[in-house]
């Protein structure tokens, strides 16, 4: 039978997800977050693959803003809900569903496309770049001391009913977005996100537990965590797990951390998903128990490569004529003129002579500021025209801020 390629009706929104249910094991969800997810969805950024009346891919594209280095909030298609069904692999589905996405987003206006990857190995071949990597820690908190800054000793700390205070904490966290490349603004019904707390993901934790940090009688900071009670014949050994930290100041964020350090009868603190260059890796007395680990977060593709370079600025000034490689998405192959410094950017077609030559996939790779020019043509990935442009751009494309996406979508 042939396979149709449509914008999803609000009609067939069930059978959709529970297709997308399916490709990912099967699991039941509650309620509650069945209600979450469709309340999220839009519609009209929806495409599901079609055999008769039988749904048999799914791909999505939430509206978000991204924050890119030098600050600006840029739209962004943060593609979600990808799915083929097992009985429709290796047909074309995904590739089908991945090229009307991108035209759609490029008929949309919105420069940069996201997501994060079940599998990394699956998007690269569409033109997405791992653009930012995050941290995750196991921390011995009985043998790992903390060495905090001057004024943690002020931040008052108060346990909170954490829906209680979630208007405060998304002040928070809007107060943090413009900081740091990769972080999305939360639109309407985002918040709710933050508090979505299914027994079967707690793996015998306690329910969401919330502690802010205040100065002056504002909140200045949050920690949402989890504690799960663990005993021994030598006595507690139990495990924290931190879900979601943010603080306004080093005084603020040191004091939550050794918040969670002290928790009585614990002994273990597990963080995932963290920056790469969060301070708590300068406070404590030893990284190696705290055994850091690294892995690939949210990947990059540049939909529209001169819209998404003139969106962000510079480290340092640059003049570089991009020879771009993008196969999947041709309107972007070619030659761009990008010119930029800390202040703005511009990025238009040229006939110039090119000085560097890669593929729109090491472009979104880098957009963020995380991954270095110079390491991908160490890789093999950029290759160099100009004598001298490759440290020219690599300098100038980095942010002196890590980035990071806090929360998957």
């Amino acid at each position: 039978m042939t396979t149709e390629v449509r914008v999803l009706r609000q009609s067939e929104w069930n059978a959709w997800y529970d297709t997308l249910l399916r490709a990912f094991g099967g699991l039941p969800e509650t309620a509650e977050e069945r209600e979450l997810w469709d309340s999220l969805t839009e519609y009209d950024r929806c495409l599901g693959a079609w055999e008769g009346d039988s749904c048999v891919g799914t791909a999505g594209a939430f509206r978000f803003r991204l924050t890119v280095p030098g600050g600006a909030a840029v739209p962004t298609a943060g593609v979600t809900m990808v799915g083929v069904a097992a009985t429709h692999r290796r047909r074309g589905v995904l590739t089908s569903l991945m090229r009307r996405q991108l035209e759609d987003v490029r008929s949309w206006g919105e420069p940069l496309a996201a997501l994060t990857a079940s599998e990394p190995v699956i998007y690269g071949r569409f033109g997405y770049g791992i653009g930012t990597l995050h941290l995750s820690a196991e921390i011995d908190t009985v043998r790992v001391g903390l060495s905090v800054p001057s004024g943690t000793d002020d931040v008052r700390l108060r346990y909170a009913d954490p829906a209680a205070v979630l208007d405060a904490c998304e002040a928070v966290y809007a107060r943090r977005v413009p900081g740091r490349p990769g972080m999305p603004e939360r639109g309407p019904g985002w918040e709710r996100f933050a508090l979505l707390d299914p027994e079967r993901n707690r793996d015998g934790a306690s329910a969401l537990q919330c502690v802010v940090a205040e100065r002056d009688e504002e909140v200045v900071g949050y920690a949402r965590f989890r504690v799960k009670p663990e005993w021994d014949a030598a006595g507690p050994k139990g495990t924290v797990v931190l879900v979601d930290l943010e603080a306004l100041d080093p005084a603020a964020h040191a004091a939550l951390w050794r918040f969670l350090f002290d928790i009585d009868l614990t002994s273990r603190l597990v963080a995932r998903g963290r920056p790469m260059d969060e301070a708590w890796q300068h406070w404590v007395s030893d990284i190696r128990r705290c055994a850091p680990r690294v892995r690939d977060s949210l990947h990059v593709r540049l939909v529209d490569v001169g819209g998404a370079l003139q969106a962000r600025t510079y480290q340092a000034p640059v003049d570089v004529v991009f020879d771009v490689e993008d196969a999947f998405c041709p309107w972007n192959e070619g030659r761009w003129r990008l010119t930029g410094d800390a202040k703005g950017a511009a990025c238009e077609r040229t006939d110039d002579a090119p000085d560097l030559a890669l593929s729109v996939r090491e472009l979104g790779a880098a957009y963020l500021g995380g991954v270095s020019l110079v390491s991908l043509a160490a890789a093999g990935r950029v290759r160099e025209v100009r004598r001298g442009a490759l440290a020219e751009a690599s300098a100038a494309f980095l942010s002196p801020v890590a980035p990071w996406l806090p929360h998957g979508f």
